[in-house]
């Protein structure tokens, strides 16, 4: 339960045990209240009930202004809430209303009919007729006493005057007969010993005039106090002056006083009516204010009930509203995502018991998609793990879906196609202008494997236009639900090392089936020159001559083309040993001096290079080959130069990871046709190349574990524009010493 809740119960616990107890004291003192009770405490009981109604209003009110703020801002829950509290506040204050309408009218009516006019007549003539009673039993004895009075005064002194009030005493039924003189001193006293304070005090000298006066007085004494009255000190006192026969001067007045007990059963109906009437003349008075006070109180009630129909709403909606909130609180979460543990009531009623199996489904769903994000988790892995397999393979793998579209491409497929293929994902092979005709030859292969088991391989070749043809090696598989998958890799460098294989057995064969034949054809040629030249003159001997000399020169060529197989066919394994790069560079370097005087050659060697491991014959034939050939290339240039240059190769850490021999011209560059077959034997460009000093160097390179590489130069590094150059870039990573700290150089990678 929350703070603002147990406050709203205890203010109204509070609010009720207090009308409750004002009600009750107000019911149980409103018929014997004392007279004046709701004058006096009209005020404080009217602030009272204003008070507790204002408290009361207060608390429904700031419920109610909550509960339209949270409807307002759309919290959750709260029109159902609000719902809820509006049936329960209107099954209870309707009847609430309907209960006040009818205890207004019965309360209203109610005090109307204690003050009916035949009750108040009859009350009005009861106190009158009491009236007149006690007025008989007074005058009454004011008569006998004046009668008395006037026997005593014809009797004079006889008989006795004692006894003839002890007489008289007992004719009237008194309790006292007095002789009083004139100053209203008792003279002669008979009787009054139950009240001798009476009897023997002295009569005020007023009572004495009016008697003298009137002749007789009488009155009724001793009801002021009610409760001694009914004990019988009420009592009528009669007194009247005797009259006296002597004339003398000196003779005074005496008075006859005569006190004579109210009959009991007289005076107490005499005193219930009296008292009757002051009470209905009191109520009538306050008759006002009764009307009020129950009214108010019945309006305080009306509110109380009220408020508790209100407080009971808003509570019972809750209780109602909680698991019905808390499920659909739950359900919003669970539409949204959230599959986190849910709160669950704890009653054991129908709806605890659906929240907790709410929150189990929930617990099972949270298991269930935990499962599935494991499992997703799992696919995600090997997928990411075969796609970094597919990124990282050399050989080209394209996927195909049940349509024929390409759905999966791995960046060694672009490579080596160099196509931009990602641009075709999902469309069909044909949809690439480049590849139509190896489609169909891919499609063929695959429809004549469907007898199969679905798997072929083969070989094919790939013309694309403007460009080198590439040899390739497929491989094809189909798959379940109609995928299909190729695999393929660029075996060109295979074909072109074949090739190399095939060439150097034809060389070797060439020179042994050449060689031999070749020293006899020179010898016979001259010995013919060295018998005949004498023998001959003027034209025929200079045609001998010639001939001879053709022969000579010919053979001779022929020695050196099969020199050059040889060499191909018969590379001597390298000797390595450590070498310094620039000493081997500068040796080679004094073979070519007249081109450095004149400019066309230049040398740029970097300081302090670690020692490479390296065959110095072998590595200066390679020197040698390439600064040959760059210096051919800018032959025919009046501004041509070469340039060579060592360098360390740096890491992208700033590790050193080698040496680098770098040889640049500015001549015509490689032909696009040249750069994929240029270390092939007999692929070259000049018009009287043999065609294998590139593919010896290559060799040479592979025996050394060093890697060579063929560029042509653009202008400003933008490969669209025609080459003004080319450079040719080995790279030795075997080094005799270990790697010092490296030093600014070249970019890694620069070609």
């Amino acid at each position: 339960m929350s703070r603002v809740r147990r406050w709203a119960w205890l203010v109204s616990l509070l609010a009720v045990a207090g009308a409750a107890g004002l009600l009750a004291f107000l019911l149980s003192i409103g018929a014997t209240a004392e007279r004046g009770f709701f004058e006096r405490h009209y005020g404080w009981l009217f602030w009272l009930n204003v008070g507790v109604a204002l408290m009361l209003a207060t608390v429904i009110i700031s419920a109610g202004v909550r509960l339209v703020l949270r409807v307002r801002r759309g919290k959750f829950g709260s029109r159902l809430l609000l719902k809820l509290a509006g049936i329960f506040a209107l099954v209870g204050v309707v009847p609430g209303v309907l209960i006040y309408t009818v205890s207004y009218q019965f309360v209203n009516r109610s005090i109307e009919s204690w003050f009916d006019v035949r009750l108040a007549s009859a009350l009005e003539s009861g106190l009158k007729l009491g009236q007149g009673t006690l007025d008989g039993l007074v005058n009454e004895l004011g008569a006998k006493t004046k009668n008395a009075a006037e026997r005593l005064g014809e009797q004079g002194g006889n008989p006795p005057m004692t006894l003839a009030l002890e007489r008289l005493r007992d004719q009237l039924s008194a309790r006292s007969v007095s002789l009083l003189g004139a100053n209203g001193q008792p003279l002669v006293v008979v009787g009054g010993a139950e009240n001798p304070a009476l009897t023997l005090s002295r009569t005020s000298s007023n009572l004495l005039r009016d008697a003298r006066r009137q002749g007789v007085i009488s009155k009724i004494e001793g009801l002021e106090d009610e409760a001694k009255a009914l004990e019988g000190q009420a009592r009528i006192r009669a007194l009247a002056l005797v009259p006296s026969n002597d004339f003398s001067l000196g003779a005074s007045d005496r008075y006859l006083m005569v006190v004579q007990g109210l009959p009991g059963s007289v005076l107490a109906n005499a005193l219930a009516v009296q008292n009757a009437n002051v009470e209905y003349q009191q109520r009538s008075l306050e008759r006002d204010g009764m009307r009020q006070m129950y009214l108010g109180t019945l309006t305080l009630v009306l509110i109380l009930a009220t408020f508790a129909a209100l407080l009971l709403a808003v509570t019972l909606g809750d209780q109602l509203a909680q698991p019905l909130l808390l499920l659909a609180d739950g359900m919003r979460q669970v539409a949204q995502g959230d599959l986190t543990a849910k709160p669950t009531m704890a009653s054991r009623d129908e709806l605890g018991g659906l929240t907790r199996s709410f929150a189990d489904m929930t617990q099972q769903l949270a298991d269930a998609r935990h499962m599935v994000e494991q499992s997703v988790t799992q696919l995600e892995s090997a997928r990411t793990h075969l796609q970094t397999i597919l990124d990282n393979l050399t050989a080209g793998v394209i996927g195909f879906d049940a349509r024929g579209g390409m759905d999966t491409i791995n960046p060694g497929a672009t490579r080596i196609l160099r196509l931009p293929l990602s641009a075709y994902q999902g469309q069909r092979m044909e949809a690439v202008p480049e590849l139509q005709e190896f489609a169909a030859e891919v499609a063929q292969r695959f429809a004549s494997s469907e007898d199969a088991d679905g798997t072929w391989q083969d070989s094919f070749e790939l013309k694309l236009p403007g460009k080198e043809a590439l040899n390739l090696l497929v491989r094809g598989a189909s798959l379940p639900e109609g995928e299909r998958l190729i695999v393929f890799d660029d075996i060109s460098e295979v074909v072109s090392a074949q090739r190399s294989a095939a060439w150097s057995e034809v060389a070797r064969r060439l020179a042994h089936e050449i060689k031999n034949p070749l020293t006899p054809i020179q010898l016979s040629a001259e010995r013919l020159q060295h018998k005949l030249e004498a023998k001959l003159e003027g034209p025929d001997q200079a045609m001998l001559v010639r001939s001879v000399g053709t022969i000579v020169n010919q053979v001779q060529a022929m020695k050196q083309l099969v020199n050059e197989f040889r060499d191909y066919a018969r590379l001597p394994a390298a000797q390595l040993k450590p070498l310094d790069l620039n000493a081997l560079v500068g040796e080679v370097l004094m073979l070519y001096v007249s081109a450095q005087e004149a400019g066309c050659l230049q040398a740029e060697l970097s300081p302090e290079l670690p020692l490479i491991v390296g065959d110095a014959t072998q590595l200066r034939q390679v020197i040698h080959n390439l600064v040959q050939n760059a210096l051919d290339a800018v032959a025919d240039r009046e501004q041509g130069h070469v340039r060579v240059r060592t360098l360390k190769s740096v890491g992208d850490t700033g590790e050193l990871r080698g040496l680098r021999l770098v040889i640049s011209d500015n001549g015509p560059g490689f032909a696009e046709k040249v750069l994929k077959r240029a270390f092939e034997p007999y692929v070259t460009t000049k018009s009287k190349g043999t065609g294998l000093g590139l593919a010896v160097v290559k060799k040479i390179a592979d025996e050394h574990g060093a890697r060579i590489r063929l560029s042509n130069l653009h202008p400003d590094g933008d490969e669209s524009l025609p080459p003004n150059g080319a450079q040719v870039s080995l790279s030795f990573s075997k080094l005799a010493t270990a790697p010092s700290p490296a030093e600014p150089s070249e970019a890694p990678g620069a070609a």
